[in-house]
C-alpha cells in the first residue's frame, strides 16, 4: 500500500486509531483467520470483531501469526448482549481477552444499549473499572443514541472514546455525529456502503466516473473526509484491497455535497431505542 497510507485519529485518551478498519461481521469463524491475514497483508492495521460474531479467537490467531508487531495492529471487540450486568461484563472482558490472546484489548465497546434489558450505565461502569485496571486501552459504545450518551455523560466518569453507529449516504446521522464530535467522541460507521445498496446509485456512479474509482471507493472516501472511522467488510481479498485504496485521491467539496444530498434518513439495521435482542 505504498503511497496509500492509512491515517489515524487520536481518541480522547490519546490512543491513536487507524481510520480504516477491517470488519469481521458475518465472516464465519472457519473463514476469519484467512480473511484477517489477507487484510493485514493488504495493509489494514485495525481489525473489528465482537463476542457476538463468534470469531474473536480466529482474529487473535491471525494477528499473532501475521508477523506484524502487536503494537502496530489495533483490535476492537464488543460486549455481548447477554452481559449487561456489572459482574457479567467483567467476566465478558476476561473471556474476550482470553479468546483474542493479544494482551490488553485496544478498544472495547458496549455493543448495544438495550434500554429495556439492563442498565447500560452500570454496564459502562464495569468497563470503566477494567479500563482503569489496564485490561482495556480504550472503551467506547456502539449504536448509542444521543439520549443514551447524555445519560452516560451525566452519571459516569469516562467519556466514551468512540460511538460506532450505522452511517452511510442514505442514513448520514449528522445530528448524532455532531453531538459525538462536540463531546470528543469519534464516530465509527458500520455498514458504510449501506450493505451494498449504494453500489447502483446513479449519483455515486457519476462521481466514480469523474474520479476514476469504484462506487465503493468513492463512498468510503466520503466517509474518510467526514472524519469517520470505517469498517467495510469483505471476505474477498481483492475487494478488501480495493476498499483500502482510498487514500491517494480526494473528493471535491462539490462532489461531497452531492453525496450529502442523498441522505434519506433510511436506517437499514435495528433501531437502538427498541432493539433488545439477547442471545440465549
Amino acid at each position: 500500500m505504498a503511497d496509500n497510507t492509512i491515517p489515524s485519529l487520536d481518541l480522547n485518551n490519546g490512543v491513536a486509531i487507524p481510520q480504516l478498519g477491517f470488519g469481521t461481521y458475518q465472516i464465519a469463524p472457519a473463514d476469519t483467520k484467512a480473511a484477517v491475514l489477507a487484510a493485514l497483508e493488504a495493509g489494514y492495521r485495525h481489525i473489528d470483531t465482537a463476542q457476538m460474531y463468534g470469531n474473536e479467537r480466529e482474529v487473535g490467531e491471525a494477528v499473532r501469526e501475521s508477523g506484524i508487531a502487536r503494537d502496530e495492529v489495533f483490535v476492537t471487540s464488543k460486549l455481548n448482549n447477554n452481559a449487561h450486568d456489572p459482574a457479567a461484563a467483567v467476566d465478558a472482558v476476561a473471556r474476550s481477552t482470553e479468546a483474542l490472546d493479544l494482551g490488553p484489548i485496544d478498544l472495547y465497546l458496549v455493543h448495544w444499549p438495550l434500554p429495556e434489558v439492563g442498565d447500560y450505565v452500570d454496564t459502562w461502569r464495569a468497563l470503566e473499572d477494567r479500563y482503569a485496571a489496564g485490561a482495556l486501552r480504550s472503551i467506547g459504545v456502539s449504536n448509542f443514541q444521543r439520549s443514551h450518551l447524555e445519560r452516560l455523560l451525566a452519571n459516569t466518569e469516562v467519556v466514551p472514546a468512540v460511538n460506532q453507529i450505522e452511517a452511510h449516504p442514505y442514513f448520514q446521522q449528522t445530528p448524532l455525529r455532531t453531538f459525538n464530535r462536540e463531546h470528543g467522541i469519534v464516530t465509527e460507521a458500520w455498514a458504510p456502503i449501506a450493505q451494498g445498496a449504494v453500489l447502483d446509485d446513479p449519483v455515486l456512479a457519476e462521481i466514480a466516473a469523474e474520479v476514476g474509482r469504484s462506487v465503493a471507493q468513492v463512498t468510503l472516501r466520503w466517509h474518510i473526509q467526514r472524519g469517520d472511522v470505517i469498517f467495510p467488510k469483505s471476505s474477498s481479498p481483492a475487494r478488501a484491497a480495493e476498499n483500502s485504496a482510498i487514500f491517494d485521491f480526494e473528493l471535491s467539496a462539490a462532489q461531497s455535497a452531492r453525496i450529502d444530498a442523498l441522505d434519506a434518513d433510511r436506517r437499514l439495521g435495528p433501531d437502538p431505542d427498541t432493539f433488545n435482542w439477547v442471545p440465549a
